[in-house]
């Protein structure tokens, strides 16, 4: 038992001791996940969905924004705002504000990124994706092993293992507006143990005017592998300055002149960001056939923004450090089935202020302090996950999990008072328990081909800004743990030959919390969302290959709300789309291997027109882009590599959006898409 489960990790170690060159053999549908159960899976026997990128095709992309790689994936759209800024869609619209932040669980290493009550909306780039070993993502609701925010999804950045022989490389690339970036890496195993030390540095001058970032990321791992025990120990340290450029505004403004969707509305606007994380994995064997594994760890974050999104553009910080523990057992018993029983727990102090220093504007966004609070959160939650062999070729998985989650809030300012638009409630204790049932099946149709199905909930309670940073116009109390129900079946193939994943999925949701085009407080929302995905992985011949994904879903409003537009663009109607869900999204790419040490990689982005209001009343087109990347081994030491992007030079938007504030203040807007721009660089290994 012991040897079977620590083969993967020798696997790992010897990949990553080779210079990584790609080709068709390692680009197609891996056959092996781990974020399901916490270890490694076969596809096959995963009764869900669970989509990979590879360490190869991370190297290959070398993206500048974690879109330009996971939007490989089916069924998940990022779109990025400026700078290291996204926003995020997994079986979903593009959510935004509180439901943006907690309907995505955001992972490094099975571990969340942030406390559940305290996420982040733009919460990929505290990842260390960069030089990741594989990101995995789970679309719709997780395992019994994940809880509050694996609401639509899950998002889990793999670090990279220790390479087998001392490995040390530098990679230097250079883009458009003053781009340069800086990876390093050094890594080596000796007997028992195994390191890698990785560094990532980017500046960008910024496509927009006055604007730009610079980042720079941090990341240590350390394995030690024994006979009977074995221990990953894993530091995380990033940092971001970002000058941030708002919205560009007025009907189709991307498709204007550069001179005028390069004009920033909101040139102060800025977001300063730092985080560091430390775990470390203890997995110890029992016996042949059962371990235990606990996992401490401690998070700490800081967050500076101008929110330049909202009238008065006030301040916002905000921090909280955690200090948690994964802790499971694990048995295996004859037949092949196995019995997961664990506990999660996490204790996080969090605080936030908001701040406006300007005028006050329109009357209700009043100058002075808008929140001041701190938040003591714990969290406790038992699991169990099980799978059993129920035939030969059939395999049932089943879950339970259960969620406490207690916020103790403390107002810093005067309580119970409206504050123009604001109110800051009293002191409180809340609490809130919810029950995960997870249910299975897969069944082996062929020796490389299985079909699943799964049923499941996910919760998750409301985020802590749900909580305490409400509206005047919304009842102290009224939100509540957020629920989906989800049913999905879906047929995939791996091994050699042409690979598939083809998914059908519904969904039904309820209490949704959310703000709506007025920036009021919606606390009971329901939706609904079904579609198909697939992802399909075709080799043609010796040298040539096709992989892409294609989605096709609705995401439904179910529910009636009355907007203040008298032509309807900010009402909501039951049946109608939920703004920024795009009914059809798609990944293809070609690939020519022009010789083992070569390879060039055609791609085409598609995104379907989609409303950028709740009333279903203004749009946006949609978008289809070419991208054209290029990699060249000259030896064992040297890589070259460049790219452009956005080959025909389309005018597009990264993200498209109408604002009603009021019948005189109402506009579209975009974050407006790069033009063409050639991207060109080299790594050295020495």
């Amino acid at each position: 038992m012991y040897y079977v489960r620590k083969l993967p990790l020798l696997i790992a170690l010897a990949s990553a001791s080779a210079t990584t060159m790609v080709s068709a053999d390692n680009l197609n549908l891996d056959e092996l996940v781990v974020t399901g159960t916490r270890s490694e899976t076969s596809l096959l026997d995963l009764a869900g969905n669970t989509g990979k990128i590879s360490e190869s095709e991370i190297d290959l992309v070398r993206a500048d924004h974690i879109e330009e790689v996971i939007n490989r994936i089916p069924g998940v759209m990022i779109q990025r705002g400026n700078g290291q800024e996204h926003l995020t869609s997994i079986r979903s619209p593009v959510l935004t504000g509180g439901a943006g932040a907690g309907s995505f669980l955001f992972l490094q290493d099975g571990i969340p990124l942030r406390a559940a009550g305290f996420a982040n909306v733009n919460g990929l780039f505290e990842a260390f994706s960069e030089q990741a070993g594989s990101i995995e993502v789970v679309r719709g609701p997780g395992s019994a092993l994940y809880g509050s925010n694996a609401v639509h999804g899950l998002v889990n950045v793999i670090t990279r293992a220790p390479s087998l022989d001392l490995e040390r490389s530098i990679d230097m690339s250079v883009g458009p507006h003053d781009l340069y970036k800086t990876k390093a890496t050094v890594s080596n195993t000796m007997g028992k143990h195994g390191y890698r030390l990785s560094f990532n540095g980017t500046t960008d001058g910024g496509y927009i005017d006055e604007s730009g970032f610079d980042q720079q990321k941090l990341n240590f791992r350390y394995d030690y592998l024994g006979d009977v025990n074995s221990v990953t120990t894993i530091f995380t340290a990033t940092n971001l300055n970002q000058e941030t450029a708002g919205y560009t505004e007025g009907f189709n403004s991307y498709r204007d002149t550069h001179q005028v969707k390069a004009t920033n509305s909101n040139p102060d606007a800025y977001r300063d960001a730092k985080s560091t994380r430390l775990s470390v994995r203890w997995d110890h064997d029992l016996s042949d056939d059962s371990y235990f594994t606990i996992t401490p760890y401690f998070r700490s974050t800081e967050l500076d923004f101008l929110m330049h999104f909202l009238p008065g553009t006030p301040v916002e910080k905000n921090e909280h450090q955690s200090v948690g523990l994964l802790a499971s057992y694990t048995k295996e018993f004859e037949g092949g089935h196995k019995v997961i029983v664990g506990t999660d727990f996490e204790y996080t102090q969090g605080e936030l202020s908001e701040v406006q220093e300007g005028a006050t504007v329109f009357g209700r966004f009043v100058q002075g302090v808008h929140y001041d609070y701190d938040v003591d959160a714990t969290v406790i939650a038992p699991y169990v996950h099980s799978e059993w062999q129920l035939a030969e070729k059939t395999r049932m998985t089943a879950g339970l999990r259960f969620e406490h989650t207690r916020y103790e809030y403390d107002n810093n300012t005067t309580g119970g008072l409206n504050f123009g638009a604001f109110q800051r409630p009293e002191d409180s204790n809340d609490t809130f328990n919810n029950l995960s049932p997870k249910l299975g099946f897969t069944h082996l149709v062929a020796e490389d081909t299985s079909i699943f199905t799964n049923i499941a909930r996910g919760n998750r309670a409301p985020q802590t800004t749900d909580l305490y940073r409400i509206r005047n116009t919304q009842i102290n109390g009224e939100a509540d743990s957020e629920k989906v129900d989800s049913f999905e079946i879906g047929i995939r193939k791996v091994g050699n030959g042409i690979q598939y994943e083809i998914t059908t999925f519904y969904m039904k949701k309820k209490d949704h919390f959310f703000r709506d085009s007025t920036g009021d407080n919606v606390p009971n929302g329901k939706t609904t969302h079904y579609g198909i995905e697939l992802g399909a992985f075709i080799p043609l011949g010796e040298k040539f290959d096709l992989a892409g994904s294609f989605t096709y879903a609705r995401h439904q409003y179910d529910f009636d709300n009355v907007g203040t537009d008298p032509n309807g663009s900010n009402s909501i109607n039951d049946g109608d789309d939920i703004d920024t869900a795009p009914r059809h999204i798609g990944n293809l790419r070609l690939g020519w291997n022009i010789k083992p040490s070569s390879r060039l990689e055609l791609e085409w982005l598609h995104v379907g027109r989609y409303y950028t209001d709740s009333g279903n009343v203004h749009s946006y087109n949609g978008h289809d882009l070419l991208n054209l990347r290029a990699q060249h081994q000259v030896n064992k030491n040297v890589t070259l590599y460049g790219r452009i992007s956005n080959l025909l030079n389309t005018d597009y938007a990264e993200r498209a959006d109408y604002n009603y504030v009021n019948a005189f203040n109402n506009t579209d807007r975009y974050f407006v898409g790069e033009q063409a721009a050639v991207h060109i660089g080299a790594s050295y290994n020495f």
